[in-house]
């Protein structure tokens, strides 16, 4: 545990070594914490980085908390961010799940090349395969009982852009490298500062207010004149932001030293 002035509590690694936050780690039992810590979580006008593994239950006791329930619930899973997206109108690349059963129906819906993901817990551009033929499908389903499958859309580069409390804080191309499908900077890509359409930007605000997402990186793609949301990313890379001279902490900080974050912006 890392003791600061005790002002805020946090749970998660994210605010270490800010010295407003004492930050707690996250016990996998809440009575592996202490008297005085499980005090100290009650008493917090808000829980920063409270986790998958207590953000449901500080929400239901009514605690504040950042990042939102849904910022924490819906950062691993790709089928419920799709079905989020598209129940609220977002636009978002055709896409459909099959179980186990299903899987033999892929093909009677889809025509090569389509991309497959890993739905749950994959990252950084892992588990994701542009599929061009039956046996490279075969090879994808043998790594996942849910399959997602997604089309595919051309392009030489994607937009990331990470916003804080609804905010843009940073935006950027991520250029795919010669002879590679993906963008995703720890599979190659190259991150560019060319200028950033603003309806892009616009479309990323309003799917962070719509879904509640605080604290995110959604990735979008421009193709025939419009822009689709791709997919959220919770655990998103800092190297653009440590690019730009920017440092996430602070930019916490600040939000949550001026009860920004305590106070979010509506729609």
């Amino acid at each position: 545990m890392e003791r600061g002035n005790g002002r805020y509590v946090a749970l998660g690694w994210r605010l270490l070594g800010v010295p407003e936050v004492i930050t707690l780690g996250v016990r996998p039992n809440y009575f592996d914490y202490t008297g005085e810590e499980r005090e100290m979580i009650c008493a917090s006008r808000i829980v920063l980085y409270p986790t998958d593994h207590y953000a449901e239950f500080l929400a239901t006791m009514g605690k504040a908390i950042f990042p939102s329930l849904e910022t924490c619930l819906y950062g691993d899973d790709k089928i419920k961010q799709t079905t989020l997206f598209n129940m609220l109108g977002i636009p978002h690349p055709r896409t459909r799940v099959y179980y186990h059963l299903h899987h033999g129906e892929i093909l009677d819906r889809w025509t090569f090349p389509f991309i497959a993901k890993v739905p749950r817990a994959s990252a950084q551009g892992r588990g994701v395969f542009r599929i061009e033929d039956r046996d490279q499908l075969k090879r994808y389903l043998g790594l996942t009982r849910v399959a997602y499958i997604q089309e595919y859309i051309p392009h030489e580069r994607d937009l990331r852009i990470v916003l804080i409390n609804y905010q843009p804080v940073i935006a950027y191309w991520r250029v795919r490298r010669p002879g590679a499908f993906k963008t995703n900077v720890f599979q190659g890509g190259v991150i560019r500062f060319d200028p950033v359409p603003a309806e892009a930007v616009e479309l990323a605000r309003k799917t962070a207010v719509q879904c509640r997402f605080n604290d995110v990186g959604l990735d979008l793609i421009g193709h025939g004149g419009k822009w689709y949301v791709v997919e959220a990313n919770m655990k998103y890379g800092r190297r653009a932001l440590k690019m730009k001279g920017l440092d996430l902490k602070e930019i916490i900080r600040e939000k949550l030293l001026s009860e920004e974050i305590l106070s979010p912006p509506g729609a």
